[in-house]
């Protein structure tokens, strides 16, 4: 296939992992898999890397589904559904359905690949975008493109360099001066460091971009391997590390970042704490992810909600919002908010008060109701006089607190109160 003088990216077909459980997320993934967990007042996790598939200028999209795949089904049926055949767009949703095998679902990332060859290579794409569907950040995957056939690469592997102690959950890498990865080890216990940045370890995004024909081969390789737990981190990629010409891309050069502003933002969401942190950091002036970004926008499912509503003006009984979100349908009724972040339709009643709270959508909060550094799952109903964020030891009987004394509450919980 030529391609003068276009964007690689209309070549391209993303591929997205969004089978991941998502444990540490605790009662938040108890219905829903990890991409499908609500972030930043409308959207769900998984959008963040389908924007950046489509504001990069690819059209050709498929999501791998497994565990408690249904709300995430149903929220890429209702918010991706624009994809037109005829302009050589398509978006398959593929949950695991045992094609291949009738004994096994998806055994790793790199087997749910390899499970949908078939229907990968009837979209005759140049090139496949491996992508991670759990983590927040906003990344140009056409620069990472670039790359890859510059350098002639078997595949080109996203990295970003982050803290030491906080890198033994990822893939470690070890490059030389032209980014030509030399090692990379699954998970270490003792990530090693960077030359010369003794702090700092160089992780895998789990972004990767390969050739397609060269990625077929490897998977079929790799399936027919009886010691292989066909996983991309475990096996593939320490294989072409080893017998292949494997590249690192550079996070901090196809990060999409707003104007002047130098930090490069990409968070794993996947424990309650930083779940929690990552939605109450969007309520500061000037947050480190635009989510404001016009040039770059986070596309979903949007509900038709009318406008939030804040009512009563009295001493005491003032409804009011201070360093907060507040999205559509939501009713601020005589209640008071502070660095907080509501979604779609919460209803906070008279004398409440809220503070760091990060609220999902449809919860009615109820009068004289005090929370404080709370996560709430969609559809709680909290009742009148509830107290949280005042007495740690009490919360921790009553509802799930994280070591960093942040309250999750679900309806399960709320119902253990009365019984």
């Amino acid at each position: 296939m030529a391609i003068v003088n276009e964007p690689l990216s209309r070549h391209a077909l993303a591929f997205v992992l969004a089978g991941g459980r998502g444990s540490r997320l605790l009662e938040l993934t108890d219905r829903r898999a990890k991409p499908a967990v609500y972030f930043g007042g409308k959207s769900r996790i998984i959008d963040f890397a389908l924007s950046n598939a489509v504001n990069s200028g690819i059209r050709r999209i498929a999501v791998a589904t497994q565990y408690k795949a249904h709300s995430l089904i149903r929220h890429l049926q209702m918010g991706w559904n624009f994809f037109r055949p005829e302009r050589n767009e398509s978006f398959d949703i593929l949950p695991a359905s045992q094609r291949v095998s009738e004994t096994n679902w998806y055994l790793g990332t790199a087997d749910a690949v390899y499970q949908n060859i078939d229907i990968i290579e009837s979209h005759d794409a140049k090139f496949i975008v491996l992508l991670a569907g759990d983590h927040i950040y906003k990344m140009d995957y056409e620069r990472m493109l670039k790359q890859h056939v510059e350098q002639r690469a078997d595949v080109t592997i996203g990295c970003l360099e982050m803290p030491r102690a906080e890198s033994s959950g990822f893939g470690i890498m070890d490059v030389d001066d032209n980014g030509i990865v030399k090692s990379f080890l699954e998970k270490p216990a003792d990530p090693p460091p960077m030359p010369g940045k003794p702090d700092k370890s160089l992780a895998s995004m789990g972004i990767y971009v390969f050739d397609s024909k060269f990625l077929f081969d490897e998977l079929r390789r790799d399936a027919n391997d009886p010691n292989s737990s066909h996983d991309f981190g475990k096996d593939l990629i320490p294989y072409l590390v080893k017998n292949g010409r494997a590249v690192a891309h550079q996070f901090s050069t196809s990060c999409v970042r707003s104007d002047g502003d130098p930090r490069s933002y990409w968070r794993d969401v996947g424990t309650v704490d930083a779940y929690w942190a990552a939605n109450i950091d969007l309520t500061d002036v000037l947050p480190e992810l635009d989510i404001y970004d016009r040039a770059w926008p986070i596309w979903t499912h949007a509900e038709i909600t009318p406008p939030a509503k804040f009512v009563h003006d009295e001493e005491d009984r003032r409804g009011q919002a201070v360093t907060s979100l507040v999205s559509g349908g939501c009713i601020i009724s005589g209640a008071a908010l502070r660095r907080s972040l509501l979604f779609t339709g919460v209803h906070v009643n008279s004398y409440a008060n809220m503070e760091n709270a990060v609220v999902m959508p449809y919860v009615n909060v109820g009068r004289h109701a005090r929370l404080k550094n709370v996560v709430i799952d969609r559809g709680v109903r909290i009742p009148e006089g509830l107290v949280v964020g005042e007495d740690p030891e009490f919360d921790a009987k009553r509802f799930r607190t994280t070591a960093q004394g942040i309250t999750l509450i679900t309806q399960p919980m709320i119902d253990r109160l009365d019984a």
